[in-house]
């Protein structure tokens, strides 16, 4: 019988690989051109929640691109007290499978690659919602993908002003400093999300809540503002979309999947004030081409996205690739 080996990258192992914050970029926006164009199976996302007194719970994510020929299955813990631990509040694994035989190709540490790929996705739906010449960036919540968030907008957009706030003050504190040392430039830290977003030019909510609260209000929206709220418990004032012009979600299925209480704009759903109709676009048609992104310097824009299982499997196969390349990792017998 033929051996099978699989390749294992640890953290490490991917921090060893010299990949840019252009490569992360790069493949998730490639791969919503694949989105746009159908070239990608994906199913909706599904959650295990174990007996452990509401500590946390894990996400599934099943993708497979057709294009590139690779499949994978991440699973995802989501647990906000990890911190009190010294650990990541969201730790991942990568599976990478072969789709023509199921061989195993890969087992991927996708801690990083979560963090880095939800912060590409805000950047890419920057790149096409916001307005151009944006120069005010505000920003609630500190945790991984933050930092990711962050850096990649403001690598397409050099912003004259960085304001972050998360709920602790030593998280915020430490937070701005790490990002104003590794930007070059001042970031100022506020108190509160009000201080924060209001007046910005694009706003971004990745708040760690425990139970909903309306952080970011309609007023804070003035014409031409860019905003993406992703926290897993909704942090809006449940009309704001009274005053949004246009809404994008990364995909209107999975706007709809897995727990009710999870997903930003899920109160809206829930009331019946967000349907299908009142979406302008999924993110691939836009990147793709098939639809008109921004339009104007008025338009308030909301981009909402869940995370597609996608963009973990495009960014895992990118650093698989990288890695094969290198001979990085360890390789594993399999059978």
């Amino acid at each position: 019988m033929t051996s099978v080996w699989m390749r294992y990258l640890s953290g490490a192992d991917i921090d060893s690989l010299g990949v840019t914050h252009a490569d992360i970029v790069g493949a998730v926006e490639d791969v919503l051109v694949d989105h746009g164009h159908g070239d990608v199976v994906f199913e909706p996302r599904t959650h295990l929640v174990p007996d452990n007194g509401g500590k946390g719970h894990f996400n599934i994510l099943r993708g497979h691109l057709s294009a590139k020929q690779v499949s994978g299955v991440k699973v995802v813990g989501d647990f906000v007290s990890n911190f009190e631990r010294g650990l990541p509040s969201e730790m991942a694994l990568i599976l990478l499978l072969d789709p023509e035989t199921g061989m195993p190709r890969a087992i991927v540490d996708g801690t990083m690659i979560t963090e880095a790929r939800t912060g590409a996705m805000t950047a890419v739906g920057a790149k096409y919602l916001a307005r151009p010449g944006s120069k005010v960036l505000g920003h609630v919540g500190a945790r991984g993908t933050a930092w990711w968030n962050v850096v990649l907008l403001d690598s397409i957009f050099d912003f004259d002003e960085i304001r972050v706030t998360s709920k602790r003050p030593e998280s915020r504190e430490e937070f701005g400093q790490r990002l104003s040392a590794e930007l070059g430039k001042e970031v100022r830290v506020c108190a509160d999300a009000a201080s924060t977003l209001d007046g910005a030019d694009v706003l971004v909510e990745a708040s760690r809540l425990n139970e909903p609260e309306a952080l970011v209000r309609k007023e804070f929206l003035r014409p031409g503002t860019f905003l993406v709220p992703y926290g897993t418990i909704s942090a809006l004032e449940l009309t704001l979309l009274d005053a949004v012009d246009k809404l994008v979600v990364d995909n209107w299925r999975e706007s709809q999947s897995g727990n009710p209480r999870f997903g930003a704009l899920r109160p809206q759903l829930n009331a019946g004030l967000l349907t299908e109709d009142g979406v302008y676009a999924e993110i691939g048609d836009i990147v793709a081409g098939g639809k008109p992104g921004r339009e104007n310097d008025e338009e308030r824009i909301l981009f909402w996205h869940r995370g597609l299982s996608t963009t973990d499997v495009a960014v895992a196969n990118m650093i698989l690739q990288r890695a094969e390349a290198a001979d990085a990792g360890t390789m594993l017998p399999y059978r």
